[in-house]
């Protein structure tokens, strides 16, 4: 084997990268050579497998085995109980590739495994509890399971370039998470639920079918970048909001809430005391009023970073209910069918 014999790197480091082996066999590596490589590089070869004798690398914490023609992990890689990271970009693999044991690596912090063929996110991966990154880019991912949110400590979501068309809830449940990138999907809405990131610095939604922003992306104060370019969002896919008239049982409720009537279950029944649990505060702090099925869809415009302008959902109690926001005027940014919206509903926010 001239190629390990000949291979860059250091005492600690195996670099076989463009080198354009078919195969490989590490049993003619020393004991000592094994023991000690951390790092193995393999990337940019015609690898359609991995070896067995990948698991004799007892200290290996680095592997980056992309841009080969793998369709499937082997099972020597759960043998690499040390792997911190895990490169596998640019082969054939899918959910059905990956070893069933791959969640016995929990020392995996790391793991990329972008553009291949992954319909879904293999369930091993989501319970690889220690990720810090997670990448599955340019595969064919239609969906976001809601187990997601069992990756706890993860701080970087890449999975842009796929199919997905909604986000689920689960998501905003990853307290660590500061990168997060969708771009280049179908998506067309953000869950209101993405408040809780507080610790989110950088949101990718390039390339989606967004309208919309819902407006409680104004509370994440950490982040500092936001990506939007590609979207749909224009003035005139939102100039005309319906509005359907409260039920006599939402005027009733309405009434009760906003006139702070003391009620009990020895008063009403339980299913109008739970319903009048529901009742969500109208955002116009001059209002005070509340609603429960019935409000205004409204789209207050905004300017980011006074250069785009964009619109963000909000829900009011009734068509009356001026906004919750005071009004500026209209910036040297404003485009033709900017004229078109109202004054009221425009005002400066700068985020990041």
């Amino acid at each position: 084997m001239d190629a390990l014999e000949g291979a860059e790197g250091g005492e600690s480091v195996l670099d076989l990268s463009h080198l354009n082996l078919n195969s490989v066999n590490f049993e003619t590596l020393s004991e000592k050579r094994r023991t000690e490589t951390t790092q193995l590089h393999l990337c940019y070869n015609r690898l359609a497998a991995l070896p067995v004798s990948i698991s004799r690398f007892t200290s290996l914490e680095f592997l980056d085995v992309s841009n080969n023609g793998l369709s499937v992990l082997s099972d020597a890689v759960t043998g690499l109980t040390r792997l911190k990271t895990l490169i596998a970009k640019n082969n054939r693999l899918d959910e059905f590739s990956l070893p069933k044991d791959l969640s016995s690596l929990q020392s995996l912090e790391v793991v990329n495994l972008s553009g291949n063929r992954f319909e879904e996110i293999p369930k091993q991966v989501l319970q690889l509890q220690r990720l810090h990154s997670l990448s599955f880019g340019g595969n064919r991912l239609k969906h976001i399971p809601a187990e997601i949110d069992s990756l706890t400590s993860l701080e970087l979501l890449y999975l842009g370039g796929n199919m997905i068309s909604s986000i689920p809830v689960e998501l905003a449940n990853l307290p660590m998470l500061s990168y997060l990138a969708l771009c280049d999907n179908r998506i067309q809405s953000i869950p209101p639920q993405f408040t809780r990131l507080h610790s989110l610095r950088s949101l990718s939604l390039h390339n989606n079918l967004l309208t919309y922003l819902p407006r409680e992306i104004l509370s994440l104060v950490q982040l500092q970048e936001l990506s939007l370019r590609g979207n749909p969002l224009v003035v005139r896919f939102i100039k005309d909001m319906t509005y359907d008239p409260p039920s006599l049982l939402e005027l009733a409720g309405r009434t009760i809430k906003t006139r702070n009537f003391r009620y009990s279950e020895k008063d009403l029944p339980a299913n109008l005391v739970k319903y009048l649990d529901l009742a969500s505060k109208c955002p116009n702090p001059k209002c005070g009023g509340v609603y429960f099925d019935s409000c205004v869809r409204h789209i207050k415009f905004v300017d980011f970073c006074g250069k785009y302008r964009l619109p963000l959902m909000h829900y009011l109690c009734s068509p009356e209910c001026t906004s919750p926001c005071s009004s500026n005027p209209q910036s040297d940014a404003d485009s033709d069918d900017d004229q078109t919206v109202p004054p009221d509903r425009l005002q400066r926010v700068l985020l990041g």
